[in-house]
Order: C-alpha cells, then sequence, then structure tokens
C-alpha cells in the first residue's frame, strides 16, 4: 500500500483546529505508520496597511485540510471521526473510499506553499557572466558572486552608472551570456 494525498472537508473556519486534533488522534491511537501529514494549504499576502508592509497567512482553500496517508478501513476511521471533519472529498456515500489527489495537483499546491521539494538544476557558476531576463535589471549583465540553491538565488554583481551594484535574484531571472 502506499501513501497517497487526500482532501477532507472540514467546518469553515476549524482547519486549524482539524489539523491539530487529527495529529493527536494520530498519536493517541498510533497511526503514524498510516497518517503521516496533515497541511492547511495557506498562502502568504503581503499588504499595505497604514503606509506599514504586513504579511498574513490566508487559507488557499477554506474549509479544507490536506493529509498523506495510506487508505485503510482503520486510518479512515480515526481521520473521518476526527471532531470537526464532515468527511472526505471524493468519496460518494456507501462507505467507498475516496479518490485521492493526483500527484501534480499535489505538487502545484506544495509548491505554492513554499513546502515542495523543488529541484533546480543549477548550470551556473560563481564568477560566470549572466545576463538578467527578467525584472527591473531586465538586460543588465553581471557576474554570479554567489549561489543558493537552496532558495534558489544568485547574488549577481551588476554594473549600474560605473559601479559594481550586488543584485539578488532568483534563478529563472538571469541566462548565460
Amino acid at each position: 500500500m502506499d501513501k497517497k494525498w487526500y482532501v477532507i472537508h472540514t467546518y469553515s473556519g476549524y482547519e486549524n483546529k482539524v489539523k491539530t486534533n487529527l495529529e493527536k488522534r494520530v498519536e493517541t491511537m498510533g497511526m503514524e505508520d498510516k497518517i503521516f501529514r496533515v497541511i492547511v494549504p495557506e498562502e502568504e499576502k503581503t499588504e499595505m496597511k497604514d503606509g506599514k508592509k504586513k504579511v498574513t497567512k490566508k487559507k488557499v482553500f477554506p474549509g479544507y485540510v490536506l493529509t498523506e496517508m495510506i487508505m485503510t478501513d482503520d486510518s479512515w476511521y480515526v481521520v473521518r471521526n476526527t471532531p470537526g471533519v464532515t468527511g472526505f472529498i471524493g468519496s460518494s456515500g456507501g462507505g467507498t473510499k475516496p479518490t485521492p489527489l493526483l500527484p501534480h495537483e499535489v505538487d502545484q499546491i506544495l509548491k505554492q506553499m513554499g513546502l515542495a521539494d523543488q529541484t533546480v538544476q543549477v548550470d551556473f557558476e560563481i564568477k560566470e557572466n549572466v545576463r538578467v531576463t527578467d525584472g527591473p535589471f531586465a538586460n543588465f549583465t553581471g557576474t554570479i558572486e554567489s549561489i543558493d540553491t537552496d532558495k534558489q538565488k544568485v547574488k549577481v554583481h551588476v554594473n549600474m552608472f560605473g559601479r559594481d551594484t550586488p543584485v539578488e535574484l532568483e534563478f529563472g531571472q538571469i541566462e548565460k551570456l
């Protein structure tokens, strides 16, 4: 049996409570080998209020929680009977097992949340000359000073007004010359 992602429907506003309750139930009922991750899909929103930047987390799918699990009668029962859970998405009545999310759907949601294992092949090297292709420095050329593969960013020294200016850019914003 392999683990898959399922969508749980919850009472609106109870997403985080369901996540907490389910994680506690998994622990107390010894289901760590069947139910793995429980996430409330959220994204950060930046707003300007009174001239100040404010970053808030906004639920991407209000009323829904994702869980990575191996679907068995036991794991289904544990999730289904967690307080605040109204049911699984993709299951018709009559006790049929719910339909898991497709891998590309899960990848998209996790990437949006910044949780995906985003592996980008980097073929840039330090001291290499590159052209900026996107953003305010588009069409400038510069030299790579550092590469941060975890954050997928590079520090490029761009020549502006006769000076080298360090600029942090994402991998997708530069190309080899």
